[in-house]
């Protein structure tokens, strides 16, 4: 899912570049929200993670 944010990222970039306004909004949003779903995935995996022994 962190590869899918860094892609949906350089998206944005090139399309910032290019002027693509509307892509680049697009491709930002997509990639906030994979990034937000990564990171409390990789939160409850830390907390799952720590009861196990």
């Amino acid at each position: 899912m962190l590869r899918w944010t860094i892609i949906f990222i350089i998206i944005a970039l090139i399309a910032g570049i290019l002027g693509f306004g509307g892509l680049a909004g697009a491709a930002t949003g997509i990639a906030k929200i994979l990034f937000f779903i990564f990171l409390v995935l990789f939160i409850i995996s830390i907390i799952r993670g720590g009861f196990k022994k």
